[in-house]
Order: C-alpha cells, then structure tokens, then sequence
C-alpha cells in the first residue's frame, strides 16, 4: 500500500484544488482535458519535460482536473530534508544509478492497488533526447492499463490530458501515434 499523499487529505485536497485553478488562471493558463472517472489506473506521461517547473505544473494541473497520482522521481530528490515532503506529494523514489527492474516492480504495484494513476516522464531527464525510454510502454502493457497523453505546453500556456492510448503489443506502431500526438509540443 502507497501511503497517503496530499491528493487524498481530506482537508488539503479541496483547498490544494482551489487554490491550484486560481493559481494556473492568474498566470494566464488553461487546462484542457480530463481524467474519466471509470479510469482508475493508467500510467500518465507527462511531455516534454524541459524544466524543473513541469513538476509544480504539473501537479496544479492534476489538481485542477481532480486527479489523483503518483510520480516516479530520481532518488537523489527523496533525501533529507524533503524526502518525507516529496512522497506526501505523490512521489516514489526510483534508483537510476543500477538496474533494479523498475517495469516488473511497477506492474506488481498496478496488480496491487486498484487505484493507481502513476506520471512519469518518458525521457528520463529534463535534457532534450532523441529517444524517450520505453519503461512507461512496458509498464502499461504489462499491467495492462491505458497510456494517458499528458503535456505542459509553455508556449501557448496549456496543459493537460490529451488522450488515452491502449497498447497493442507493437512498440514501434504505438509509438508512431504517441509520437503524432507530441510532435506539435516537442518542437
């Protein structure tokens, strides 16, 4: 079991919530999309991931959308003094130094809980890549859950749930639509 989070506190979650949609709204951004509600698990990636901003963003924006999720995180950001602060934000520490089959752990999670929605960024780093890693394909397809499209896109102030993507099993054709789709914030 994930421990509780600011997503589930009674009390902090609406007041997180309003103070989230006025926050976004006085910086001029709008949020576009939803999380339905028969959608309890999915692995959520969050593209491009360019700055450290993406995350404070990111979690207004699921806020403003009343969605409640995890992150996965670089462990370095989990030690104190805010280690206990970033997992009440949602965050699980990932171990990047060694491999540590991240994809089968992450799937055990999903068989697990019956609410998960977990966001995590499909380049591994803040660094513009040619290629994303492939754990969030893997990771959805195995615990078979749907790929929700997610995005911060600074230039035109918007941000959040583009669409959903079932995979089929083919990585390299899954990966031409998720690619149509991120190809417009990814310039």
């Amino acid at each position: 079991m994930l421990q509780k989070t600011m997503f589930t506190a009674p009390i902090i979650r609406p007041l997180l919530r309003s103070f989230s949609r006025v926050t976004l709204k006085l910086l001029g951004w709008k949020v576009v999309g939803s999380m339905p509600q028969d959608v309890k698990q999915c692995v959520l990636i969050a593209a491009p991931h360019t700055t450290n901003w993406d995350m404070p963003l990111s979690l207004m924006i699921a806020f403003s959308l009343d969605t409640q999720l995890h992150w996965i995180g670089k462990q370095s950001i989990f030690k104190f003094p805010f280690g206990s602060l970033m997992r009440w934000m949602g965050g699980i520490p990932v171990d990047r130094s060694h491999s540590n089959n991240m994809v089968n752990a992450t799937i055990e999670k999903f068989k697990e809980l019956p609410e998960l929605r977990i966001m995590m960024s499909p380049e591994g780093t803040r660094a513009r890549v040619k290629q994303w890693k492939s754990g969030f394909y893997h990771i959805a397809h195995g615990a078979q859950v749907p790929i929700a499209l997610a995005f911060v896109d600074y230039k035109n102030k918007r941000g959040g749930i583009g669409k959903f993507i079932t995979t089929s099993g083919d990585y390299d054709k899954d990966m031409i639509d998720i690619n149509t789709f991120y190809k417009p914030l990814c310039d």
